[in-house]
Order: structure tokens, then sequence, then C-alpha cells
């Protein structure tokens, strides 16, 4: 394994930089924020990143405390990878990176590829309270652990069991959202988004 690269300066950002400062690293903590992943969903979901590549960040992230490798038992059988409650901690440095994002977002470029779930994390933001959340989106369908202390943040398709609310809107709302160009609560009132569900968080969308 090569020896870990640093900028050598007594700094937090610096150290903090030393171990998610290369390229991919971010983006592998976003997808694993949906819990255990296995190496081929992480790079069908990381369009761009060789094979190399990914394999030696995940190598970098275990030696660092980020992440966990461990095999699910049958009849699964398969070797995932997660984060550690260390990589958990990331949730509100990516959130804050995307805010910081969304001011150059822009227009989608032709190849600019997308995920339904990449839109969970700004989502996750403007939403307030606890429960499980499923969203529906022209380009799919995820779902959102409101208010989860630990364990999986968000999760790629429907939501597993009965979800608190529903959320149909499109991929524009979601990123004026995002941006702070719209409050979820007037998305609501303006038709903009569909709120579904007889959950506590449902009728509070609805109330708002």
């Amino acid at each position: 394994m090569s020896p870990r690269r640093s900028y050598d300066q007594y700094c937090s950002a610096a150290r903090a930089l030393d171990a998610v400062g290369d390229r991919w690293t971010l983006l592998i903590v976003r997808e694993l924020l949906a819990g255990p992943r296995r190496y081929t969903d992480l790079h069908a979901d990381l369009p761009g990143v060789s094979t190399d590549v990914l394999a030696s960040r995940l190598k970098d992230m275990e030696r660092d405390g980020l992440t966990v490798r461990r095999r699910l038992p049958p009849p699964g059988a398969a070797s995932v990878y997660e984060l550690t409650a260390r990589g958990r901690e990331l949730l509100p440095v990516l959130q804050a990176l995307g805010t910081w994002g969304q001011g150059v977002l822009g227009e989608r470029r032709p190849t600019d590829a997308v995920r339904a779930h990449w839109f969970a994390l700004p989502l996750l933001r403007a939403l307030g309270g606890e429960g499980l959340v499923e969203v529906q989106l022209d380009e799919g369908r995820f779902h959102l652990h409101v208010g989860a202390e630990d364990g999986a943040v968000y999760g790629d398709g429907p939501a597993p069991g009965e979800p608190d609310a529903t959320l149909a809107l499109d991929a524009d709302t979601c990123t004026a959202i995002g941006r702070g160009e719209l409050a979820l609560a007037d998305a609501v009132r303006d038709g903009r988004i569909e709120v579904g569900g007889d959950g506590t968080l449902a009728k509070a969308l609805r109330e708002a």
C-alpha cells in the first residue's frame, strides 16, 4: 500500500484534506451514506471513476478509519463497504459543500450523469422532524431517513416499508429548494410538491 500523502501542515483543515481531499473520496462517502454498498454498486453509481482508482480510494478510506469492509451472511454472501461513525460525521460537511456548490450548478449539461438519489442530501436539509420519506422524481425514486442519527441516511428505490410521507416533485423544484430559492413549504402550497401519506411528517408538510 502506498504511503499516505500529507500536506504536512499543523492545521485541522489540512489534516482533514489529507484524509478526504483526494478526487472521488467525498463522492464515495455520499454513496455510502445510503448504507452498505457492494463494490459493483459503487462503481455503477460513480460514473467516470476507474476501477483502479475506486479500489485505491476504498483502501485509503479503510486505512483512515472512514469505512470498513465486511462479508454479508448467506444468502447475500457478498462483500460490502460501509461508513464508520467517523465516516458518517462527514454528512454535514457534504451538505455544506452541496449548499456552496448549488450556486454554480447551473443547467444540466449533455455530458452530466444523474442519479435520483443525488438529490437526497439537498432535500434532507430542507426537511425537519423524523420519519421515513419516499421521494418520487422523473429520474427515479429514493427514500430518506429524516432525523436518523446513525445508519443509512437515504437509500435508492422505494421506501422499505410504509413511509411516513411521500413527495412527488421534479428535479427543478428539488434544485431550487437546495439552492435556497424556494422554501419547501411554499413548494407544497404552490402545488410543485405533492405530499402523500398519513404520518405525522406528511401532515406537518401539508399544514406548514
